[in-house]
């Protein structure tokens, strides 16, 4: 592209969506934790954009909150009466624009900026129109793009209204399309109804631009970069292909992946060389973890940031604002939210840490739970370096248990516990002989007495 061509992009995500069967808009369904309009727009942020329009139309509202944070403009197609009449929305939130514009659809969230580069790079050429052509093993119902062997094209045609011949071509027309903003807004202008549907087809920006004599050509990517997401079958399809590829890249960034495809990722996970990583592990948003760090199997992790050498799991949930730092542990059934766990610190099972801060070195016992909710707010648990608490223990917050400090297994503790000091709060043990022997006989002569 070059960098004196200003460039901006057309969204065109107006359709109800109708195949998803779902009250949300079609492109605000995830793939990764992350919708997949927000995978187009962070692609396409790489082009440095001067401007973007997401054309609207059903549920505007969910997409004009989930773009509000956003420097996107969005217009409204009502009617929707075609992809090109959807296109031409947004000539008004670009008035005033001189250079590039790529058109596009919010559902194909796995176009590469690189793609659309070299879309750009066509007009260079001296092409006026830029489309993008993919071969499917199926090619279905998809618009064909007929060309020859040095790109030039000479007709695109919807499959409703190609030939037996065209149908036969096996390079289809994945909806994106460049030009010149001087070509765009006319070529538009031009598009008619004439066709099965009566719908005015953006496709057809190509062909007038032929029929003017004007040079369009076809730049080739990989289907999977183009496919559509219409449908759950086709999101889980769209899912199941970014995770491979994420897969891929981090085991070539040095991260050991035991069942890479029983590993799932988030859009934003960040993992360090040496990394292992078990079967059956899930990464929510916001993961970091560092080198050396061995994730167990059925471990769920999200928000969270794991210290370099620290042990996570199995079967270990680390929640939003989890921390772990160098050298720490978790073992398989602890839970972790808003909680810092100090360096070599161990929590080795069956424990929750909410909102606490725990020091260097300490051990927390089996069955511990840090009380931080008294059902309106929350309350912080501080413990302090090497600090030991025994088995089956509540620290009930706000609390602090200090340095060097033993809390004895069975323990409910709600007052602060000292540097050094032993703090044990049991009930006084009652021995009464021979009472359960008694027990016993007593019920065994009811159950008796019953059955007569």
């Amino acid at each position: 592209m070059s960098q004196s061509t200003d460039f901006a992009a057309v969204i065109l995500a107006a359709g109800k969506g109708t195949r998803m069967k779902s009250s949300l808009h079609k492109v605000l369904h995830p793939i990764a934790g992350r919708p997949m309009l927000m995978h187009l727009l962070d692609s396409f942020a790489q082009l440095e954009l001067k401007r973007t329009v997401v054309v609207v139309g059903d549920k505007r509202e969910q997409l004009d909150a989930a773009l509000a944070n956003r420097d996107v403009s969005t217009t409204l197609q009502d009617p929707q009466l075609g992809t090109a009449h959807a296109a031409l929305q947004a000539r008004e939130a670009l008035d005033g624009f001189s250079g590039n514009i790529l058109v596009c659809f919010g559902d194909c969230p796995m176009v590469k900026a690189e793609t659309v580069r070299k879309l750009a790079a066509a007009l260079e050429g001296g092409a006026k129109v830029a489309v993008l052509g993919f071969r499917p093993e199926d090619p279905l119902q998809y618009g064909r793009i007929i060309a020859d062997e040095g790109g030039a094209v000479s007709k695109m045609v919807e499959f409703k209204d190609a030939s037996e011949a065209e149908r036969a071509c096996d390079l289809c027309n994945s909806g994106l399309i460049v030009a010149h903003s001087d070509d765009m807004w006319p070529l538009l202008d031009a598009v008619g109804n004439d066709n099965a549907q009566g719908e005015y087809y953006l496709p057809d920006v190509a062909t007038n631009a032929i029929a003017r004599g004007d040079k369009v050509v076809v730049v080739e990517t990989e289907a999977n970069e183009v496919a559509g997401i219409n449908s759950r079958a086709e999101l889980a399809a769209a899912e199941a292909q970014w995770q491979t590829e994420q897969r891929e890249h981090w085991m070539a960034e040095g991260v050991t992946l035991r069942a890479p495809e029983t590993v799932f990722f988030s859009y934003d996970t960040e993992l360090a060389a040496d990394v292992t990583i078990d079967p059956n592990v899930v990464f929510g948003p916001g993961v970091t973890v560092a080198s050396g760090a061995h994730i167990k199997s059925f471990s769920h992790i999200e928000g969270a940031t794991i210290g370099e050498g620290a042990q996570v799991g199995p079967y270990a949930r680390l929640r939003p604002g989890a921390v772990m730092e160098k050298g720490s542990f978790v073992g398989n059934f602890v839970e972790m939210k808003k909680a810092t766990l100090g360096e070599g610190a161990k929590a080795s099972h069956l424990t929750y840490l909410g909102d606490a801060e725990v020091g260097a070195g300490a051990n927390i016992g089996a069955g511990t739970i840090t009380c931080n909710y008294d059902g309106y707010f929350k309350y912080k648990t501080v413990i302090g370096e090497r600090a030991f608490i025994g088995s089956n223990s509540a620290l009930i917050a706000p609390v602090t248990i200090g340095p060097d400090a033993i809390v004895a297994a069975g323990s409910a503790v709600s007052r602060d516990v000292g540097a050094g000091d032993l703090r044990m709060v049991r009930a006084e043990q009652v021995v009464k002989p021979g009472w359960a022997d008694r027990f016993h006989d007593t019920m065994k002569k009811k159950k008796a007495a019953g059955k007569k």
